[in-house]
């Protein structure tokens, strides 16, 4: 029994180190996503608070709360907008020394614009509450859009891309291969089954959340569905272009995770990148889960309407169909 046990563990590990692909993934995906952690989230001291500051020059700025340490201050030139932040639990706070006195914004509803606050007088008891402007929404209301778009970028990628690999290496498209059907109509007709399925639970999600906590919406619910809709076409497309042409469970596997992790931690889905470097956020928009989430919260904690989100419509549209396209021109139907 044991020298049976032994040869197949043998010929297991074999079959992993002849598959090139998946032993690279294998090593290098855990170091790619320590070295990205720490590029993004790295450096002395980690900044606990984003407290924006109306001013062109932070330098210039010389009260005592501004020494504070684990606190990023970002310089703000626009109020209204800056308000919106702090409203929206992009800012936990905002500061305005510019008529002397300090006078401050916090969001009634942030457990970290609460603490900022207490910081904040204890460094300045005279320091002035303003209201914020608009309805101040809770963390959830803020964080449920994000919630739903990562279980849509999961069913997307991985609730296609393995259907796909499993029909490949069962044998079952080598003999749809043979029928008049082309890899487009193949790809197209995975792409709507799969958009009808996240469409129909996204919207029963949305409805029992609704019905469950009552959070805030004062967008259109149509355009909100339109919204996921075309967010689902991208990243089906983004998981349907990498099992288009791979047949190992480990590469197919890692190749989704690395597409996973960065839009988990880049497209905003629990927090707000507002004061992250320029090279962070440039690479969070080439994300599709980045425009998705952006478009879903302005509708439904600012109420945005069509033409205010069509650039992300537009965006997550063209990747849709340039992926879709790439992917049916590169298909394999074969392992071999």
């Amino acid at each position: 029994m044991i020298r049976r046990l032994l040869a197949v563990w043998h010929a297991r590990n074999l079959e992993f180190l002849r598959d090139r692909g998946s032993l690279i993934f294998t090593l290098l995906l855990p170091l790619a996503l320590i070295l990205g952690m720490s590029f993004v989230f790295g450096g002395p001291e980690r900044a606990v608070f984003k407290i924006g500051v109306l001013t062109d020059d932070l330098g210039s700025i010389g009260h005592p709360f501004m020494s504070e340490r684990y606190v990023d201050f970002i310089a703000m030139d626009d109020q209204a907008a800056a308000v919106r932040k702090v409203a929206r639990h992009q800012l936990d706070l905002l500061l305005d020394q510019q008529g002397g006195a300090m006078r401050y914004w916090v969001n009634p509803d942030s457990p970290k614009g609460y603490v900022a606050e207490r910081l904040l007088l204890q460094t300045d008891p005279g320091a002035q509450r303003e209201p914020v402007g608009g309805e101040a929404v809770r963390y959830v209301d803020w964080l449920l859009p994000g919630i739903l778009g990562m279980n849509i970028m999961f069913s997307c990628l991985f609730g296609v891309g393995y259907v796909v690999l499993r029909y490949r290496k069962s044998g079952f498209l080598k003999r749809l291969h043979a029928t008049p059907i082309t890899a487009f109509e193949f790809l197209t007709a995975q792409v709507l089954s799969r958009l009808g399925l996240i469409l129909v639970v996204t919207v029963i999600l949305y409805a029992g959340t609704s019905y469950a906590i009552g959070f805030h919406s004062a967008g259109n619910p149509a355009l909100l569905l339109l919204i996921a809709a075309a967010g689902s076409l991208a990243l089906i497309a983004l998981g349907l272009t990498i099992a288009a042409r791979f047949s190992s469970d480990e590469l197919v596997g890692g190749l989704l995770n690395t597409l996973t992790w960065p839009m988990m931690l880049l497209s905003g889905v629990w927090f707000s990148l507002e004061g992250s470097p320029d090279w962070v956020r440039a690479i969070a928009r080439l994300l599709p889960l980045t425009h998705m989430l952006d478009a879903a919260r302005a509708v439904m904690l600012d109420g945005a309407g069509f033409t205010d989100v069509l650039p992300q419509l537009v965006f997550l549209a063209l990747m849709a169909l340039v992926l879709l396209a790439f992917g049916a021109w590169s298909f394999r139907w074969r392992t071999d």
